[in-house]
């Protein structure tokens, strides 16, 4: 066979988080042959928090450039892209910007979250049908687009049809494939409401120019992505039914695996659309590792960790939310961070913050298994929570059964792993997954611990319920798991 001047082949993730893009340069066995990175910054008011669209295709050029360093003799066989679930921005019919990005947890579109809801929609106020008519009302009519969508048009010249994941907080109907008919009435023309696709499906190719301005080969395929929590469950391979993965970054997020939709009242569980049409239910809370960034500026985490272990339970209960309102495992808009107690040390606070971000975690774990949602295969933490071998352990102790710890956690992993089934390359995105999914080591929870923290638990739960956020059938239901086994189920 000819020398065709390649070497390896290796497949492109990229994943648009909150505060950094991300990339990744992925072989089919996993071996990571470059990544690169470059921050984003947003603008907090309130209930606000916007960021400057221009800035991704900026931070995208420095990170693809820095992955593909010193790799001119890697193939690489497509790329895919994932960014924050519920950003959303409008562009012109040239796809530029019109409006900054409203991130995915801006709440300041309570109002036309009411009307969608009125017009019969199961809709939460940071999603991204209520501000996309903010947005309309504010800016005048544009196009709908999501982080990923306007990154694609970048890369391959034309503004892209988006896909079923991004489109899922925008209102689509996964089940009927179709926009529901009353947006217009909403006040979103159909020319606002784009195209939409299935994750996997074929985009287009890498241009020239795009491929002058991030390093990125022209002609690489775009495959279409999902949601950065689809995205860290794809990078967990937690895609087998009854497989979850808990991706803990900024904010908390489950997503499961389930041969059929988890049907949930109050949509706090919503079900993405895999891209074999089964279905990945999960939710997002606004708790998460972002609250010890903003409690401890500056704080070494490993030390932190280190004498927080002396406090098992810690002296204070803390409800550890990053920003207002709650939207998993339950709904409350006016839901505030709160602490129980007073911790006897900065060491005992932050104690109280690590464990009150599992108290949720299981808490959200006994809302899935209230709805019936399958919980039997394994269980798997992602995010930048679980470079913390500390925080690891903790988490398994309270939820009391193991979770895997994948040796790569990053969403941009599973969205490498996309771009495999994408492209043609792997016919089952499950078995894409399992081929590049490194498992480092299995957490196992230890008995005395997981009766320890039983009591704080309940606690906290009573409390939400006190507090009129927590329904109390879900509270009962969590009380009655306390006596059972909650390591299968």
């Amino acid at each position: 066979m000819a020398d065709d001047g390649f070497g390896d082949e290796a497949w492109l993730g990229i994943d648009l988080g909150t505060q950094s893009v991300r990339v990744l340069l992925v072989t089919r066995d996993g071996t990571v042959l470059g990544s690169g990175a470059a921050p984003l910054a947003g603008r907090r008011d309130g209930v606000r928090h916007e960021q400057d669209p221009a800035r991704w295709w900026d931070g995208l050029c420095a990170a693809s450039r820095a992955a593909l360093r010193g790799q001119s003799r890697v193939r690489v066989g497509g790329l895919a892209v994932c960014g924050t679930s519920g950003t959303v921005l409008l562009t012109d019919g040239a796809g530029r910007p019109m409006s900054p990005a409203l991130m995915y947890d801006d709440g300041r579109a309570t109002a036309e979250a009411a009307r969608a809801r009125m017009a019969g929609l199961k809709v939460q106020d940071t999603w991204a049908l209520p501000k996309a008519l903010w947005l309309t009302g504010a800016y005048g009519p544009g196009r709908i687009t999501h982080q990923p969508d306007l990154i694609v048009s970048l890369l391959t010249g034309r503004l892209p049809p988006a896909d079923s994941s991004h489109a899922l907080k925008t209102g689509y109907d996964l089940e009927r494939d179709a926009w529901p008919s009353m947006l217009p009435r909403l006040g979103l023309p159909d020319t606002a409401i784009p195209d939409v696709v299935r994750p996997g499906t074929l985009l287009g190719e890498v241009s020239a120019t795009a491929a002058d301005a991030t390093g990125i080969p022209a002609g690489t395929p775009v495959v279409a992505g999902m949601t950065d929590g689809c995205a860290a469950q794809i990078a967990s391979a937690a895609l087998r039914p009854g497989s979850w993965n808990s991706v803990l970054g900024t904010t908390l997020v489950l997503k499961g695996a389930s041969p059929t939709p988890v049907r949930d009242p109050t949509g706090v569980v919503y079900n993405h659309r895999a891209p074999d049409g089964s279905w990945l239910p999960g939710g997002a809370s606004s708790v998460g590792a972002g609250v010890l960034t903003a409690a401890f500026a500056g704080a070494d985490p490993a030390a932190m960790d280190e004498r927080a272990a002396a406090y098992e339970p810690s002296g204070a209960i803390a409800y550890p939310l990053v920003s207002p309102g709650e939207r998993f495992p339950f709904l409350a808009p006016d839901a505030a961070a709160l602490v129980l107690g007073e911790p006897e040390s900065d060491a005992d606070l932050w104690a109280a913050l690590l464990q009150g971000v599992g108290f949720t975690e299981r808490l959200c774990l006994d809302y899935l298994h209230h709805l019936g949602a399958p919980l039997d295969g394994p269980l798997t933490f992602t995010g930048g929570a679980a470079r913390s071998p500390y925080w690891s352990q903790l988490r398994a102790d309270i939820l009391g059964r193991p979770a895997r710890v994948p040796q790569q956690t990053e969403p941009a992993l599973g969205m490498a792993a996309l771009a495999v089934y994408g492209a043609g390359a792997e016919q089952q995105l499950a078995a894409a997954a399992e081929g590049m999914v490194r498992i480092g080591t299995t957490v196992h929870p230890r008995p005395d611990r997981t009766a320890r923290f039983a009591e704080p638990y309940a606690r906290l739960v009573d409390e939400l319920t006190a507090r009129g956020w927590l329904p109390p059938p879900v509270a009962a239901h969590a009380h009655a798991r306390l006596d059972g086994d909650t390591a299968d189920s």
